[in-house]
């Protein structure tokens, strides 16, 4: 073989090994950025799909839908009337539990509907959802899944938790607190772990 034959071999080995090398890093950067952006939801894709690269292909495919869809944020006057909703939605619970979970579930649709998110399914909503609110999307789904079941015996628990999964979207769509009233108070001193127990008339 002639020495520039030679050459010119190792030329393309070494652009091989560096291609190879991108290729690679590209791929470890992008495990990193899905794993950071959507934290539960890229373990639960993995399970789902069984394969971490088919996962993060769905995961990248979110992503890209949801850079085509026209999200907006709220302005004050929005977000004041959907907080108040919120309360009154909140306060039906003592006397209707089941009937309150429903409203709730309609709230956060049409809360996400004026954000500029599709609703017409509801596993694309999470999806999309998820991209900008990963840690919501799955109490999002545990609320829905106790909504469905609220047709038949549900303990009032349960129905609480729905409602406590609910919010936990609601705010992150709205981008503050749901309520500020006194009610309101007790739950978030309990989330900040003083584990007071909770009054018989309280949601959260």
């Amino acid at each position: 073989m002639s020495s520039t034959m030679t050459i010119v071999v190792a030329v393309v080995v070494v652009l091989a090994v560096i291609a190879f090398a991108v290729l690679l890093g590209l791929r470890v950067y992008r495990s990193r950025h899905l794993r950071a952006r959507f934290g539960p939801e890229y373990q639960r894709a993995v399970e789902e799909t069984g394969d971490r690269r088919a996962a993060e292909r769905q995961l990248h495919e979110r992503e890209q839908r949801r850079e085509q869809l026209p999200i907006r944020e709220l302005g004050p006057t929005a977000r004041q009337g959907y907080a108040m909703e919120w309360r009154a939605v909140q306060s039906r619970f003592v006397d209707d539990p089941a009937s309150a979970v429903g409203a709730a579930d309609e709230l956060v649709t049409r809360l996400m509907r004026e954000r500029g998110y599709p609703t017409e399914s509801f596993e694309q909503q999470v999806a999309d959802v998820s991209v900008d609110y990963a840690g919501a999307a799955e109490s999002y789904r545990r609320a829905r899944a106790i909504l469905q079941r609220a047709r038949g015996q549900v303990a009032t628990d349960d129905l609480r938790q729905a409602m406590v999964h609910y919010r936990e979207l609601f705010e992150e769509l709205l981008g503050e607190p749901a309520g500020t009233t006194a009610a309101d108070r007790p739950s978030r001193e309990r989330r900040a772990g003083d584990g007071a127990p909770s009054s018989h008339r309280e949601v959260t």
